[in-house]
This record gives C-alpha cells, structure tokens and sequence, in this order.
C-alpha cells in the first residue's frame, strides 16, 4: 500500500530595486522578509542543527564542514509563520517554504498564499524605503542574465522503494512532463542552442542526471536524502527540475500527475516499460525547445519517441493502476484534467490557452507583439515575459487575465487569504502553526524546524513531530499550555 503523498513546494522568488544603484539582493531580501512582520512580538529561531543536506539518497554522506549559522543570523533571515510556512532568505533570494499538505489542491492553496505573503511583505518594505525605490519580485526560475534560481517539489515515499528505482521510472516522466508543466521563456541561455521562444525556464539550466547539488551542476534527480520526518519510514523525494508556475492548473497537474506516478511505484510491482533515455540532459533541452511538442528523442534501447509518446505511456498505466486500485478524490480530478491536457497537446498544443503556463504566457506575447509590430528579439517583449510572473497583483500580466476571467482556476481569493495565516488541517503544519501563534502572542523565545517545536525557557522543552500525518498531538497541547 503507498503512502499517502504528503507534499510541499519551496519557491526561490526573484528580486530586484528599481531606482537602487547599489542593489543587493542579499540585504533587499533581509528588509522584504523582516518586513512582513512589522513587530516582533517573540524571538523566533530556526534549527540548523536538525538539518542534514550532505546526507545522499545514494546511500552516503559528504565529509564537508557545514557553514554554521548564529543564532542572531537564524533571527534575522528567518520566519516561521502561523500558516506552518517558513519564509528566509535563500543565499540571494526570498524563498517560501509552504507547509505539508496531503493533495494538489491544497499545495496550490498554500502555495498561492506565498506569493501574497510576498507582495504584502513588498508594500511594506516600499513604505520604509526611499519613495522613489520600488522593490520588484518574481515568481520566475532566470534574471536573464545566467543565472537560474528554482522551484523545489517535495513528495512523501515509502523508504522501502529502492532510489535506483525511482531515478530509472522518474527521469523519463520529470524530462518529458514540461510539455504540461513549463512556464514558457522566450529564447535560451547557459550555452543552450539558440531559440525563439520554448517550453521550461528550467531546462537550459540542468547539467547532470543525478546528484546532491541544487546550485551548480544542477541535476535531473536530486539525491538529497533529508526526509524531515522518520528517516526509517519515509523518504523525501526532493525535485528540483520543475519551473515555478504562475496557474493554479498546471500547478495542480505538476502535483497531482506526480503524486499518482509515485504512488504507482510504491504500488505496482508490475514490469514497466524502459522508457530510459539516452541522453536526458540533452533531451530535456531538446523538448522544451520544441513547441510542438513532435519532437523525437532517443531512448538507450535506440527508439526514438516524442514527449507526448512517454506522457502517454504514463497516462496509459496510470489509466489502468486507476481502474484496478482506484484513486482518491484529487488524484482522480488529476488523471483527468492530465487526460484533458495530452489530448489538447495531441490536437494542438497551443488551445491550451486557459490551463497551461507556457501557452497562456505564448499567447500574451505574440498578442502584443502584433499590436505593437515588433519582433520576438524585441527588449519590450522580454519585459512582457518577466511582468507574466510579478507577485504584484496589480502589475502582474498573469494576474491581469486572470481577473479577466481568461486562467482557470483552482480555489478562490478566500481560499488563498485564509492560508496566508492558517495551516493546513490535515498534516503537523496544524501543529507547527498552533505552537507558533501562541508563542506569537506570548512573546516567547522558541526554535523549530519541520520536525522539532523547542520553548527556549529554563526547561528547554521539546517536542519532536516525526509523523508529518499527525495533526492531533498531546505533547505539543501540553507545550502550547506552557506558553
């Protein structure tokens, strides 16, 4: 039997001062992060010490001395909030961790609240700079100028499936799945053959197949092995491939078609057909190159198939795991809205103009390059793709048509706004959450991490949350009570 998908998305924003000649992204991202909360009412750390990002899903760990973090630094570059998120400073980015959540729809809920939490904390920061200084955020994965900046998934396994299996069924499935989950980018970079306009902002940016890093020699499948609960249970399987995306629908689909292929794993001891490919890092190129989405790359075994072939070999199996073992609520709605999507890319890839990130983006600018008769190598046109992803809800073009009624959608404005302060109910986020607006209002010094609530009095209380499906816990009631 799988284990229920529990899943998280950290999101690395980009950033920039317009009217900044000295901007530094470091200390932009301090004033953004340490204004959301315009008055500490408690002094809040994060625990580094529980962290372990050397340890490889390989099987071993890297001798390197970890850079440690003072406890001052901890305070400064980080929030903890009451919505079970975390929200620090990334080495040069504001990043947004969203809480555990069990289903697609959920994630996409806390997921949005991030970018809320974002430009709220942008218009704070505005007031207190210079009034000609306008702080501008992105939900993107490039600055255009080489340098890439991610978007990390994080699915729940059972620690029981061998990793060399998920590497040999995943690739495939995480190379091709852009054609559905891209967020669209006009030309190339990082010494990719040239191009007009393709499919993922991540793919030009990927360097090996395997590996521990996230920052350089970024790989296909990431090996970290920090699974933030019982590492004799579960595993964390941490993605690091995927672009941010903008539409609540292509996030919902990246989730849910994810969630259902890892379960299938988990699940199905059937054979699968080797769809392993020859060369990934050279096909995910070559895929998110092509709009069409008919374009052949080759497998080790020397066929040669298209992206939408390998979705379709997924799609089958996941069609007939579904009628022989069932499927939940939310993977259900997502096999079919998966269904919905590879017939559209079947048909034409570019009627997918309400649902899918790179299409709706497509469709925007060749718009307003028409009505403004200039070409796609056009600067303007690349403002035009950069304002696609602002988190500024006024200025965003994503935003723009999606008041417009012309992006499908998820969950609502409400649904959004109660998660940018509430966790969800269904993981130990509710735990987290309860623990930290208590000792909000309580003004207590308090350290966490995803696994440990600590009250930093006398005692030195402690709790450790290793089942990230516990919501109720009567350790954590009785810390709570101490407050």
């Amino acid at each position: 039997m799988a284990i229920p998908k529990v899943m998280g998305i950290e999101t690395e924003y980009g950033i920039t001062v317009k009217n900044q000649p000295d901007f530094n992204p470091i200390l932009s991202s301090l004033l953004l992060i340490n204004s959301y909360e315009t008055f500490r009412s408690s002094r809040v750390r994060w625990d580094y010490e529980a962290e372990s990002p050397l340890r490889d899903a390989r099987g071993f760990e890297y001798m390197e001395e970890k850079e440690g973090t003072s406890k001052e630094e901890s305070r400064l570059i980080n929030l903890i909030l009451s919505n079970g998120a975390r929200f620090y400073v990334d080495h040069a980015h504001p990043e947004y961790s969203s809480p555990e959540t069990t289903n697609p729809r959920d994630l996409v809920i806390w997921d949005r609240a991030g970018e809320r939490i974002l430009n709220l904390s942008r218009q704070r920061a505005e007031a207190v700079s210079p009034p000609e200084q306008r702080i501008l955020i992105y939900k993107n994965n490039t600055d255009n100028k080489g340098n890439s900046y991610g978007t990390h998934e994080n699915y729940l396994m059972d620690r029981k499936v061998p990793f060399a299996r998920i590497v040999q069924h995943m690739m495939p499935f995480f190379v091709s799945r852009q054609v559905f989950t891209g967020a669209g980018k006009v030309g190339a970079e990082n010494n990719a053959d040239p191009c007009d306009y393709q499919i993922s902002q991540r793919a030009d940016f990927l360097e090996t197949e395997v590996g521990l890093e996230t920052m350089h020699s970024r790989p296909i499948i990431n090996t970290r092995d920090e699974p933030h609960a019982d590492a004799e249970r579960f595993r964390r399987l941490h993605v690091i491939v995927g672009d941010s995306n903008m539409s609540e629908y292509t996030n919902y689909l990246k989730m849910g078609t994810a969630s259902i292929v890892l379960r299938m794993l988990e699940e199905d001891k059937g054979v699968w057909r080797d769809l392993t490919l020859e060369n990934p890092i050279r096909a995910i190129r070559e895929i998110s190159h092509d709009i069409t989405c008919r374009r052949k790359v080759r497998l080790a075994n020397g066929r040669e198939l298209s992206a939408l072939e390998i979705q379709s070999e997924y799609l089958t199996r996941a069609q007939k795991f579904a009628a022989r073992k069932g499927l939940g609520e939310h993977e259900a709605r997502a096999l079919a809205m998966w269904e919905h999507v590879m017939a559209g890319l079947e048909s034409n890839p570019l009627s997918l103009n309400r649902e899918i990130d790179w299409v709706i983006k497509y469709h925007l600018i060749e718009q307003y390059r028409e009505r403004h008769g200039i070409p796609l190598t056009h600067p303007k046109v690349a403002l035009v793709d950069l304002a696609y992803h602002d988190v500024n809800t006024k200025r965003s073009l994503f935003y723009v048509l999606e008041r417009k009624g012309l992006a499908e959608r998820i969950c609502t404005d409400a649904d959004i706004l109660d998660a940018t302060s509430n966790p969800p109910q269904s993981t130990r986020a509710k735990l987290r959450g309860a623990f930290i607006k208590r000792a909000k209002e309580r003004k207590r010094d308090y350290t966490v991490d995803w696994v440990h609530l600590k009250l930093n009095d006398q005692a030195q209380r402690t709790v450790l949350c290793k089942d990230p499906f516990k919501s109720e816990d009567e350790r954590v009631e009785k810390l709570i009570a101490c407050l």
